[in-house]
């Protein structure tokens, strides 16, 4: 195995739909959780390589992908470009189902028409992040490497300070972060904010 981070580039963008699927419940495969199996990549990874690729990232195994560090240096201004050039196309393919409808699925769906906001608590962490990895990556250093390249990236825009959400149900995720020095900024019912200062 020859692993290898580099930056990311238009013909990933399949492969980043497979990792997330791959990866989509809680670190382990979400394949035979969802019906569509585009619909976590729609919100989860693919507008992030489309709208601003400069900050994001591939890992690769002998040139094949097999992770992804992806991210914005500023969620409120890709959440304004997310509701003008991403989601409009979306909410016509994907309608809102009747109520009672709670399917996983159906959950991405009203994620998907509900938009992003900025929570306040985390204001002043503009950049965040999603990196996700397939795992024969594990145990190989590809995390910590591949969160270094992404922030040395943020520090070269200047941008002062980062967070990302973690499901409570990912404890090695959790421990990942306050491993390398990130710290808890507020936790939800399901998921806990992590951040840290760049400058």
């Amino acid at each position: 195995m020859k692993f290898e981070i580099r930056p990311y580039h238009p013909s990933d963008l399949f492969s980043l739909y497979k990792i997330c699927l791959l990866t989509g419940n809680s670190g382990k495969d979400a394949t035979d959780i969802y019906e569509d199996p585009e619909l976590l990549g729609h919100f989860y990874a693919a507008p992030y390589a489309v709208l601003e690729p400069d900050v994001c990232f591939v890992a690769t195994n002998n040139g094949k992908p097999c992770g992804y560090m992806i991210g914005t240096k500023d969620s409120q201004k890709f959440y304004e470009q997310c509701e003008k050039e991403w989601f409009p196309v979306l909410r016509k393919r994907y309608p809102l189902s009747e109520e009672g409808v709670d399917s996983m699925d159906e959950k991405i769906i009203k994620r998907i028409h509900a938009g992003h906001i900025v929570k306040p608590e985390l204001k002043d962490y503009p950049a965040h992040l999603h990196i996700d990895l397939l795992p024969e990556t594990q145990g190989q250093g590809i995390g910590r490497k591949i969160m270094e390249v992404f922030i040395s990236r943020l520090k070269e825009l200047n941008v002062p300070a980062l967070h990302l959400e973690v499901g409570k149900a990912n404890p090695g995720a959790i421990k990942f972060y306050e491993k390398i020095g990130f710290y808890k900024i507020h936790e939800y019912e399901y998921s806990i904010a992590f951040g840290v200062k760049l400058k």
